[in-house]
C-alpha cells in the first residue's frame, strides 16, 4: 500500500507476517514532490518492490526542502534520500539534509540534484569554501562549484566506471554500469581538489573521467550520484544502489 501525503509514509510493509520480518526502517525522501518528476513517481513503487522481493521494508516519508532545514525535521530517520528536482524550493533545506546525514552517520543517498547539493554541503561545511555556489541557484556566481555541463545530460545514458573497493562497486558487483541522467549541471572539475583533500572520494567517472559518484569513507553509507538510479529499467527492477540503501537503513534501524 502506498500513502502519498507529504510527511506521511509512502510505502509500507508488504503482506508479510511481522513475526517473520523486522519493523520497517524510516526513510526520509527529501525533495519537492511533483507528479511531473519521473523520479518522484517511481520511488514509492521501487520501495514496494524491494520489500515484496524479500528486502527491507522502508516506511518512507516525503519531506519538502522548505521543511528540511527546520530543527528536528529529520530526527528519527534511518536513512535520508535527497531526490532530484532542482532548483529546489529551498537550497538551504537540501544542504541541511546532507549535513544532517553526514554529521549523524545516517545512511544517505543523493541523486542528480542530490549529488550537486552534496558537493555544496561538503565544500561549505567541511572545506570552509563558503563561496561555493550552484550556478542554477546563483547565476551571477563568478566561480561556481556546480556549473552548466558542456553538453546537457537530459535523457542521456552513459557508462560509469566504478573504482575498486568503493561502496558503489560493491553494491553493483561490477566495474562499470550504464546509467541514466536528467540534468544540465555538474561538478566543476577545477574546484574539486579541496573536496578530495578533505576526504570526499569520487568513485565513479564517465568515459572522459568526469565525476559521477561521490562517497565519504568512514561513514556507514554516504553516496551521491549525478545519474538517477531510480530511472533504471522500466521501474520494476530496483537498481542495486537502492537495494544497498535499503540494507543500510535496515541496519541503522536494527542498531537503533
Amino acid at each position: 500500500m502506498n500513502r502519498t501525503e507529504t510527511a506521511t509514509p509512502t510505502a509500507t510493509a508488504a503482506a508479510t507476517p511481522t513475526a517473520i520480518r523486522p519493523a520497517a526502517a524510516r526513510l526520509a525522501l527529501v525533495g519537492d514532490r511533483s507528479p511531473n518528476v519521473t523520479s518522484h513517481v517511481r520511488v514509492p513503487g521501487l520501495l514496494d518492490v524491494i520489500a515484496e522481493r524479500g528486502g527491507p521494508v522502508l516506511d518512507a516519508y516525503w519531506i519538502p526542502t522548505t521543511d528540511a532545514a527546520a530543527e528536528g525535521a529529520l530526527d528519527g530517520f534511518d536513512a535520508i534520500w535527497l531526490l532530484p528536482g532542482s532548483p529546489y524550493a529551498s537550497e538551504a533545506g537540501a544542504v541541511a539534509a546532507v549535513r544532517t546525514a553526514r554529521e549523524r552517520g545516517t545512511p544517505f543517498l543523493g541523486t542528480c540534484g542530490g549529488f550537486q547539493h552534496t558537493l555544496l554541503e561538503f565544500a561549505r561545511n567541511v572545506c570552509g569554501l563558503t563561496d561555493a555556489a550552484h550556478a542554477e541557484n546563483d547565476p551571477t556566481a563568478k566561480d561556481p562549484l556546480i556549473a552548466p555541463l558542456a553538453c546537457s545530460l537530459v535523457g542521456h545514458e552513459g557508462r560509469v566506471h566504478l573504482a575498486p573497493d568503493s561502496l558503489a562497486r560493491r553494491a553493483v558487483g561490477a566495474d562499470h554500469s550504464m546509467e541514466r541522467y536528467h540534468c544540465n549541471y555538474g561538478a566543476e572539475p577545477s574546484r574539486l581538489g579541496a573536496l578530495r583533500a578533505a576526504g570526499l572520494h569520487f568513485t565513479g567517472t564517465d568515459d572522459e573521467g568526469q565525476p559521477r559518484i561521490a562517497e565519504l569513507p568512514g561513514h556507514p553509507f554516504f553516496l551521491a550520484t549525478l545519474f538517477q538510479p531510480e530511472l533504471a529499467g522500466d521501474g520494476h527492477q530496483p537498481h542495486p544502489l537502492l537495494h544497498a540503501l535499503a540494507d543500510a537503513a535496515a541496519a541503522h534501524a536494527a542498531a537503533r
